[in-house]
């Protein structure tokens, strides 16, 4: 999808419009268009979340995806300006059940389908998005695309077979800042951290400012230079899109900053590109881990923990054993229950350890909120 902020060639789309939704093996899905009258292509996923979809929309980390709400009715909460985790909607596209025909909650300030058209996101409702994600999950993640202006099907789905996919995505430029701003710690400053911006959510910042650390957020090219000229007590590489197999700029910057043994903390896109740092690969799930349900096994203290998940790539590593690499032993310290999917990674030696999943879910559920206190500790203990 082609992104643009002139959304004057859009409209919203009007009571009873139709839509359909076409996937890339000719599966074809028709329904009432929702949001902007127009046409968009993406990846189509699905978010087992029945609530936070506001905070899904906003996430840089479905830049380039069309995401399918798996919970029927959306929108009954409406938007406000607080809940963004951005300055846009970074969706490509949405779909949804049954959108909620007037939104009802007093921090509401809008409706979600209005919001959409503001925005120029074209969706579609009314459709089984019951079937639609099982249908994923039988044959994975795929391009899609959605119309509400040619609704023949086979002419909708030759263009979604031009669309890239996802796999070779390099995304995480497209969804940086244009330029280093800074969250200012809540109380006592204690902390200074440098924040790699691959895609970062603005709970990310403010978790750590309630813990008092003041965050300066770098764009996704800087280099090492620019992040040690704030005297960074530690790093963080942030969550973002995109396959991690082509961000080879940010794998040589971490590991510049194990090699001068700053502390490191990763979370999802930034935790695959630790990974990638110590010397594992990466690979594409069939249908990704998209969710406020997840459930992971934190291997250091043996609890499950319901947790949010967004990623579509996991860190190919053992999970029973620890692994030498260039800086020292590594293990991995947590672990889906679901697939055994590699979660998190914990250096012995090395000040780093990652999460793939998000501790600053902002929607709830907060059982893996205490690792943005493990990173303080971290930091404590390497000072």
């Amino acid at each position: 999808m082609t992104l643009t902020n002139d959304f004057s060639g859009l409209r919203r789309s009007r009571p009873g419009s139709s839509a359909i939704l076409v996937l890339e093996d000719g599966r074809t899905f028709s329904g009432t268009a929702y949001g902007a009258i127009g046409e968009t292509f993406g990846e189509a996923v699905f978010t087992t979340g029945m609530t936070g979809y506001q905070e899904t929309l906003t996430d840089p980390s479905y830049h380039r995806q069309v995401v399918v709400q798996t919970a029927p009715q959306i929108g009954n909460t409406g938007v406000n300006a607080d809940d963004d985790e951005s300055d846009r909607i970074w969706v490509a596209g949405y779909v949804v059940r049954d959108p909620a025909r007037r939104p009802s909650n007093w921090r509401s300030q809008g409706d979600l389908g209005e919001r959409l058209a503001a925005e120029g996101v074209v969706g579609i409702s009314g459709v089984d998005t019951r079937a639609l994600t099982r249908h994923l999950r039988e044959r994975g993640a795929m391009r899609v695309g959605i119309s509400s202006v040619d609704l023949d099907p086979a002419a909708l789905l030759e263009r979604v077979k031009g669309e890239p996919e996802m796999i070779g995505a390099d995304l995480s430029a497209q969804v940086t800042t244009a330029s280093q701003y800074t969250v200012k710690a809540e109380g006592e400053h204690r902390y200074t951290v440098a924040a790699l911006d691959l895609g970062i959510k603005r709970n990310v910042a403010r978790r750590l400012a309630a813990r008092g650390v003041t965050t300066h957020i770098f764009p996704a090219t800087s280099s090492i230079e620019e992040l040690l000229a704030v005297s960074p007590d530690a790093v963080f590489f942030s969550p973002g899109p995109g396959d991690p197999a082509t961000a080879d700029g940010p794998v040589s910057l971490a590991r510049e900053v194990m090699r001068r043994e700053v502390p490191l903390f990763g979370i999802c896109f930034g935790s695959q590109i630790l990974g990638r740092a110590l010397g594992f690969g990466t690979y594409k799930l069939g249908y990704g881990h998209r969710g406020i349900n997840q459930p992971v096994l934190d291997k250091t203290t043996g609890k499950v923990e319901v947790t949010s998940h967004n990623h579509g790539f996991a860190v190919d590593a053992p999970l029973n054993t620890v692994i030498d690499t260039d800086f020292g032993g590594v293990e991995v310290s947590h672990v889906c229950l679901n697939d055994n999917v590699v979660e998190g990674l914990r250096g012995i030696e090395v000040p780093a350890f990652t999460v793939q999943y998000h501790p600053e879910a902002a929607a709830g559920p907060h059982d893996a909120d205490y690792l943005f206190d493990r990173f303080v500790e971290l930091v404590e203990k390497k000072g």
